[in-house]
């Protein structure tokens, strides 16, 4: 899961990246509204973090654009203002909770998972391809009844290829979806992660290379490998 936090407070900003990392989510950072703006352009979310005050203006005003053209992606904000009308004002505006600093950082991750979650709710629960199913809810993947032992890294892209099966799912989106912005996209880091994929999933082969564009779950399109 991929989450976006805006904080101008470096050592703030960090550890909160730090504690998200250590649970598993893949982390981007802004310092400020346009670079937050600019991220949330490019990427796709599965939650973002948002401090109030930031030198460049109230992120309530950013949150509240995006949900008028449509975004979705669920948001917590952080801030300081601990008023009720504070908290009201954030939820009219599209926040989906609410955390007033000084917090603590295993409560934080805990929120963020949760909202991550819910994102993912509008998913199906079980994803079957062949007799591979996935199980959206629990994070678990079985393949012919047994339970197939995955790390954080391999589920998320088995994830993300099982709820577009059949489909060429980009190697662009699968680093936008599973990784931060720091992974170069030129790097081998996914061939790693589904060569390992495909040895845990067996035989006969469900994931395949559709060369120069991307993998696929599912039946081998004309050329796949």
């Amino acid at each position: 899961m991929r989450v976006l936090v805006v904080e101008d407070d470096a050592a703030l900003r960090d550890g909160v990246k730090a504690g998200l990392e250590a649970a598993g989510f893949a982390v981007d950072v802004a310092d400020d509204l346009p670079e937050a703006e600019m991220a949330l352009d490019l990427n796709r979310y599965d939650c973002v973090v948002l401090d109030r005050m930031l030198p460049s203006g109230d992120s309530l005003a950013l949150l509240a654009q995006r949900r008028e053209r449509g975004d979705a992606v669920p948001a917590l904000f952080l801030t300081a203002r601990d008023a009720v009308a504070d908290r009201v004002e954030g939820f009219h505006a599209g926040g989906d909770d609410y955390l007033v600093k000084p917090f603590a950082l295993d409560e934080l991750v805990v929120r963020v998972g949760s909202l991550c979650r819910r994102a993912r709710d509008a998913r199906p629960p079980l994803v079957t391809v062949g007799d591979l199913v996935v199980d959206t809810a629990r994070c678990e993947v079985r393949r012919d009844g047994v339970l197939l032992p995955l790390a954080r890294k391999e589920y998320r892209l088995l994830e993300v290829l099982a709820t577009q099966a059949d489909t060429v799912v980009s190697r662009t989106e699968l680093i936008e979806r599973c990784w931060d912005e720091l992974v170069n996209p030129m790097s081998n880091v996914i061939d790693v992660h589904i060569k390992e994929l495909r040895r845990k999933l067996g035989s006969p082969p469900l994931i395949h290379t559709v060369r120069g564009i991307g993998y696929l779950l599912g039946t081998a399109p004309d050329g796949a490998s």
